[in-house]
């Protein structure tokens, strides 16, 4: 199966990272930082820029059997670059629904990154919901931190290896 990690983060080399760059040590994955991206916030109208990627991003996006969206925890919640994919896959059912069918039975996966050891309550529910609504099969996800020393503890480690386990 082809799978590829869709990370959101406000820092291209930040924990979230660290987290994804071990996962991609133990499975073979591509990889789509969505900071290298234009996205502009969802419009009604469907106004966007010419520079808007999201699309273009699609189309890539849809040729993968499994999609694990890695985000730090912000305020409880995905970061915006996340969130703001997620806003502008309503254009995967309006504008583009080719897109959309195509992502049909495709599995998604979620990884968190926070900087405490328990996952806010009912954070995956938009993962859920979205996977649900697009008719894809949400499979879980896993919630990770990392250390003091900046580094991925013994038990993270762990939980990503068996993480790592369903992807296969």
């Amino acid at each position: 199966m082809k799978t590829l990690i869709i990370m959101g983060s406000s820092r291209s080399n930040g924990h979230t990272r660290k987290i994804v760059d071990y996962i991609r040590g133990r499975i073979d994955a591509s990889f789509i930082d969505l900071n290298d991206y234009q996205i502009a916030y969802y419009d009604y109208d469907g106004n966007y820029p010419a520079e808007d990627n999201f699309l273009d991003l699609m189309e890539r996006v849809v040729g993968y059997d499994q999609l694990i969206f890695a985000t730090p925890i912000y305020w409880y919640a995905m970061s915006a670059q996340l969130k703001t994919f997620f806003d502008r896959l309503t254009d995967c059912l309006k504008i583009r629904k080719d897109i959309g069918y195509a992502l049909k039975g495709k599995k998604m996966f979620m990884v968190s990154c926070g900087s405490d050891e328990e996952v806010p309550k009912e954070f995956d529910v938009p993962f859920k919901d979205s996977a649900d609504y697009l008719h894809m099969k949400y499979v879980g996800g896993v919630h990770t931190w990392i250390d003091e020393e900046n580094e991925i503890e013994e038990y993270v480690k762990l939980l990503l290896n068996g993480f790592c386990k369903q992807l296969e």
